[in-house]
């Protein structure tokens, strides 16, 4: 009797399934996503049935658990020369497949390789406040990367109907006077991280999520005392500014981008704040040295966002924005930002049929 050769079982790579029920169904950054715990920031929509992205926390999925298994790859931590972020470290897993974000608290991120499935865990004695600190900025903006989006460093409100960036390093002031602009009425897309779309033929500013975060000197400086506004988690200085209509407001619909303003270093010169045109050539490697992550860009990458980068700066018109040495002077630079986007967009407005809205 013959009987049937039995093959070695081959290796089989876990698949990133959802082992919660889903709860919550939020719209950021142009990604629907659902996840089985609440996270405060993002704003809740309908479920539309399919998702980008499945957010999980609690114990581990089997997806999960199976790929942090391996020890994986470093690719990038703070023992590496010219490193950008001193408490992240990112290891491949299984190859590739998955990777792990992992934060010097000990908050860690496993996500699938094209950033469909993630799960998160809190760090030691830390909370979900603390793992949704990272996610819906860090987190979000490294998946943006992964799904090849160009995201801006840079907050973003709409002025007259359109969007303006606001570029600028860590601490240049990007989300203070994106936060001033909103307390004068202008409705904010987002902070720190601006993710651009191509739609209806122009580049579109997309939605993040209703929060600013400030830092207590920030907030001190456009409210009475910072106290005045929550903190993002406990233990962590900053505090955040909720865009919910009541002091300021948030646009949830994509907006044609108008203009980018890059912050340039602060001066105490008579003319300050003042804004100036820049050309095209200095306007792109502005732009290249504030796009989000982009330490983590291979040489490949680099030069592709480079080359969206040139596309970008021939359809929008840039500025360089010198803020005033002294902080408190932030509602001085609201104005002047406001009225020069105003009447910049107008006329764009006046010479432009193409912009739907």
């Amino acid at each position: 009797m013959r009987t049937r050769r039995r093959e070695k079982a081959r290796p089989k790579t876990p698949r990133p399934t959802c082992e919660y029920p889903h709860t919550m169904d939020y719209w950021a950054y142009g990604l629907s996503i659902t996840s089985n715990v609440e996270i405060p920031a993002f704003g809740t929509f309908t479920s539309l049935g399919t998702f980008d992205i499945s957010f999980q926390m609690g114990p581990a999925p089997s997806w999960a658990d199976e790929a942090s298994s391996d020890r994986g790859e470093v690719v990038y931590s703070p023992s590496l020369p010219a490193r950008t972020d001193s408490k992240l470290t990112i290891t491949r897993l299984l190859s590739g497949k998955f990777l792990e974000l992992r934060y010097d608290d000990g908050t860690r991120f496993i996500m699938d390789g094209g950033a469909k499935s993630i799960w998160a865990e809190e760090g030691p004695g830390l909370s979900r406040d603390d793992v949704f600190t990272y996610l819906v900025g860090p987190i979000m903006g490294f998946v943006l990367r992964r799904r090849e989006k160009l995201a801006l460093h840079a907050s973003s409100v709409i002025v007259d109907d359109m969007a303006i960036a606001i570029c600028g390093e860590a601490g240049s002031g990007k989300s203070t006077t994106a936060a001033a602009l909103a307390l004068r009425g202008n409705q904010v897309l987002c902070e720190d991280i601006c993710a651009l779309q191509n739609l209806y033929g122009h580049k579109y500013v997309l939605p993040a999520y209703p929060r600013i975060s400030l830092w207590p000197d920030s907030a001190s400086r456009l409210f009475s005392s910072a106290d005045v506004l929550p903190l993002v988690a406990k233990g962590w200085d900053k505090r955040y500014l909720q865009l919910d209509g009541q002091r300021a407001g948030f646009s949830n619909s994509p907006a044609p981008l108008g203009a980018i303003y890059l912050l340039a270093a602060r001066s105490d010169a008579r003319t300050a704040p003042s804004i100036e045109r820049l050309s095209q050539r200095e306007a792109a490697l502005a732009l290249v040295q504030n796009t989000y992550m982009n330490y983590l860009l291979t040489k490949k990458q680099r030069a592709a966002e480079f080359y969206t980068i040139a596309s970008l700066v021939s359809e929008v018109d840039c500025y360089c924005i010198t803020p005033h040495a002294d902080p408190a002077r932030i509602r001085d630079l609201a104005l002047l930002v406001e009225a020069h986007a105003t009447n910049f967009i107008s006329g764009l407005k006046s010479s432009s049929a193409h912009l739907v809205p």
